[in-house]
C-alpha cells in the first residue's frame, strides 16, 4: 500500500494542476509506485500467488493508461516514459 503522503507527493510532482488527481500522468505514477512496492514484496515471499495477481491486473491498467496516453498525445507519453523509467 502506498502511504498519504507518498500519493500526495505523487500527485504534487506529476499533476498539471493543484489537486489533480485523474490526470493520466497521476495515475501512472501512482500505479507505477504500487507495482514497484508490489515486485519488491513478491522478491521476498515468491509464493504469495493473490498478491502476484495483484501486480498483473495493475500492469494491465497502467498499459491501458499508457496507451491512451500515447494515442492522445505523444509528447505527454513519451515524457512520463522518460521521468518514470518505464519501458515500452
Amino acid at each position: 500500500m502506498i502511504s498519504n503522503e507518498k500519493k500526495v507527493e505523487l500527485i504534487k510532482e506529476y499533476g498539471q494542476k493543484e489537486g489533480d488527481t485523474g490526470s493520466p500522468e497521476v495515475q501512472i505514477a501512482i500505479f507505477t509506485q504500487r507495482i514497484n512496492e508490489l515486485t519488491n514484496h513478491l522478491k521476498s515471499n515468491p509464493k504469495d500467488h493473490s498478491s502476484r495477481r495483484g501486480l498483473y491486473k495493475l500492469i494491465g491498467q497502467r498499459r491501458g493508461l499508457l496507451k491512451y496516453l500515447e494515442k492522445k498525445d505523444i509528447e505527454r507519453y513519451r515524457a512520463i516514459i522518460e521521468k518514470l523509467q518505464i519501458r515500452r
